[in-house]
């Protein structure tokens, strides 16, 4: 939608103020300020740098704050400590203790201090006014919700702010930036010949396995076959096969000795996986690819994917973009409790959704139906006859980027919704029945695959990267809304401190000790 110039607020129109106010808040927000040549967007994702450990002196009679967790603790000297900890302010007159990362409204930020809290749970303040010293020493027992990287997620608005700034018009300039972002896209996008070799690595593999078991079938899957995957990635395969003799891992095992014959490289059947798979490399493309078998949900709903991206050229745009911010700024590991490509993908085609620039295509007449382990996949495939359906919306790829920020930052509502691009709409976690913790999925963000409608593609998140996610979200959403050059800053490398070895090995860890 187009805002008048005139119905901007001030601060919006005019230009230097704004990135005044921009500057301001990096700062208050501790955002990175270091500024990154935009080459090709691969380059931007580089080493982590090693941070220079502090050493901390105490003056009497005022408060102190420890660093970001960096390293493990040293020891002490005579009045002093190197103190390697979380951040917090240990105001100590009179004895009271409290913790520097409170919420400026406090409703939202209770849970901010939970694990520096269980660190510093036996934390004992002696004297009145003079203290003498300070221990901290807690055992932490290692679970599932156990992070390696606390230092960030706390910095997540309040819901007064969130409200505040959920009706905040965007940017009148949003639309400069285009030729910024579709550069960075147009450098991921995989080449033409590289789009070969994969075909090229099927049909090799198609004939191999075909002289073992000639009534199966080899199926591309995934980023490389849906049309999101970027260059240089790896390849899915999926076999399909009906052989009811064999167990899945005898089939693994039997395709590894089947592949060894073929002059293929690196194979390694890994059948004590989650879904049991085999890895490979081809010598004569350079390709690794991993092969899985009778996935065929995943088949589907990559052909559901890249039907998506036929409608309209904008989605495979915002998807690429989306996709590389999140790897920059390391939101796309699932391992460590945040969302995969594939929930992303899922999230920037419901926004088109909402604004009428992608239809829902299981809401149509179906022209595709197939059952795949008693899940109903039906949807209209014509995709051809919906080239125009968008052309109404004259939206730019900035302007999209901008509103799905500012919609996962501060129009989300994160306890009630669920979005659902099998509805086009969104629904409610009542409905269904997602408004608790079942087992390890919990809900905290609620994203609906289109076809195994009980799977929660959100249900990895937990307690704590659940307001990692809602930071970053926040962070660039208000990149896209103040900084002067968003396409270089919003990609900027999250570097993550260096893991506390202690942390990751002890059941005990020995914090600090301070004297003063």
């Amino acid at each position: 939608m187009q805002i008048d110039q005139g119905q901007q607020e001030h601060w919006l129109v005019n230009t230097p103020q704004r990135e005044q106010t921009w500057q301001g808040l990096k700062e208050e927000k501790g955002y990175a300020l270091r500024k990154l040549a935009n080459t090709n967007a691969h380059d931007t994702f580089g080493k982590a740098p090693v941070k220079e450990l502090r050493h901390v002196t105490l003056p009497a009679g005022s408060s102190f704050t420890v660093g970001p967790l960096i390293d493990q603790v040293n020891g002490l000297e005579d009045g002093k400590v190197v103190a390697e900890a979380w951040n917090f302010g240990v105001p100590y007159q009179k004895g009271n203790v409290s913790f520097a990362e409170q919420d400026e409204d406090g409703d939202d930020g209770r849970e901010e201090g939970t694990i520096i809290e269980q660190l510093t749970e036996s934390l004992v303040i002696d004297g009145n006014g003079e203290t003498k010293g300070v221990l901290l020493k807690k055992t932490i027992p290692r679970s599932k919700d156990f992070r390696s990287d606390f230092s960030r997620g706390h910095h997540v608005s309040s819901q007064r702010i969130r409200f505040q700034r959920r009706n905040r018009p965007c940017r009148y300039d949003i639309d400069r930036f285009t030729p910024g972002f579709l550069s960075i896209f147009e450098s991921l996008v995989p080449s033409q010949e590289e789009i070969a070799k994969q075909k090229q690595l099927l049909t090799t593999l198609s004939r191999i396995i075909s002289m073992e078991w000639p009534k199966s079938k080899l199926y591309l899957y995934g980023s490389c076959a849906n049309s999101f995957g970027f260059s240089n990635s790896d390849i899915d395969l999926c076999l399909s096969i009906d052989d009811k003799e064999m167990s899945k891992v005898d089939i693994i095992l039997k395709l590894a000795e089947i592949l060894q014959a073929g002059n293929l490289k690196n194979i390694q059947p890994l059948t004590r996986a989650r879904v049991p798979i085999v890895k490979l490399m081809d010598p004569e493309t350079g390709l690794s690819c991993d092969i899985c078998i009778n996935n065929l949900l995943a088949v589907v709903n990559t052909k559901l994917l890249r039907d998506y991206a036929q409608i309209d050229r904008r989605l495979r745009q915002l998807a690429f973009i989306v996709k590389h911010w999140a790897k920059s700024r390391r939101v796309n590991e699932t391992y460590q409790g945040t969302l995969s490509s594939y929930a992303y993908v899922i999230m920037c085609i419901h926004l088109l959704q909402l604004r009428r620039i992608l239809p829902c295509l299981q809401e149509m007449e179906a022209t595709y139906v197939v059952t795949v382990d008693e899940n109903n996949c039906a949807y209209f495939d014509q995709v051809e006859k919906l080239n125009n359906y968008g052309a109404h919306s004259r939206d730019t790829v900035s302007r999209l980027l901008w509103a799905f920020f500012h919609y996962w930052a501060y129009e989300h509502d994160y306890t009630r919704d669920v979005i659902s691009i099998r509805t086009g709409r969104i629904i409610s976690k009542e409905r269904k029945d997602w408004t608790r913790r079942v087992g390890n999925d919990r809900h905290l963000i609620c994203i609906e695959d289109p076809f195994e409608v009980s799977h929660d593609l959100g249900r990895v998140v937990d307690k704590f990267t659940i307001k990692i996610l809602r930071e970053e979200f926040e962070r660039a959403a208000n990149i896209l809304q103040f900084d002067p050059n968003p396409s270089v800053t919003l990609f900027e490398p999250y570097m993550p401190p260096l893991p506390l070895p202690s942390l990751m090995q002890e059941e005990t860890v020995d914090a600090a000790e301070v004297h003063l």
